[in-house]
């Protein structure tokens, strides 16, 4: 929501000096974050469940646990030991230089005696999306209109410094016939519920130990604001 307060990526956390993310100011947590081993992570709300709830946790706490670990197998086996009935439904990715993991809160059913849980996906080589819909779920209207698109572009080249090709799908407000403003890659809605900042976030090449990840963030509309790289 365009009225909950956020600042753009930095070292927030004085208990965490080793993360850079992007600080929700309402429950003090992350969206997206990066530590200094070259391990990202970040969190997207489940369908119907946007906003804070009065009886769970923030979850925005997930990635800052996550990046509370070196490697992303370790962090996505931590991860996956949680609570998840403490937070509302999410998707958690965690990935670094030779593994990505997608994270998701399974709800529990009374009726049946499932019981909440985490399940955790490999997500494999090449190109996938998550939103609030499972991995790659074409019943996604965003995947369905845009995951061949991104396909069909020219992936960025992090080591020249180059992500044009994506960047201008980023700004694109187009959807799927039906969907509505959500459907977009680009979300401009009337009741506030809109993009309201966009990264891209390398980690480069996996034999160089001394290989610093690239991070360029917009703390606005990516349609109406520059990316710029963020110091890490």
């Amino acid at each position: 929501m365009a009225d909950r307060p956020c600042r753009p990526p930095a070292r927030h956390w004085g208990d965490r000096p080793k993360v850079v993310g992007g600080l929700d100011v309402l429950a003090g947590g992350a969206w997206l974050g990066l530590n200094d081993f070259g391990l990202i992570a970040g969190v997207l709300n489940r369908r119907g469940s946007l906003g804070p709830h009065p009886d769970k946790r923030s979850r925005g706490e997930l990635p800052l646990e996550a990046l509370d670990h070196a490697e992303a197998v370790e962090a996505a086996k931590a991860l996956a030991q949680i609570e998840p009935a403490s937070y509302r439904p999410f998707n958690l990715v965690i990935a670094d230089r030779g593994h990505a993991f997608c994270l998701r809160s399974v709800e529990g059913d009374g009726k049946t005696g499932n019981h909440h849980g985490v399940e955790v996906k490999e997500i494999p080589p090449g190109l996938s999306m998550v939103t609030a819909y499972d991995m790659n779920d074409l019943d996604c209207p965003r995947i369905r209109m845009y995951l061949p698109q991104f396909k069909a572009l020219d992936p960025p080249e992090p080591a020249k410094g180059d992500f044009s090709s994506w960047q201008t799908l980023m700004k694109s407000r187009l959807s799927d016939a039906g969907a509505g403003p959500e459907g977009a890659m680009n979300v401009v809605t009337e009741n506030g519920f809109c993009t309201v900042s966009s990264s891209f976030i390398a980690l480069q090449d996996t034999k160089r130990a001394d290989s610093k990840p690239i991070w360029l963030h917009t703390s606005a509309n990516p349609a109406q604001t520059p990316y710029e790289t963020i110091s890490l």
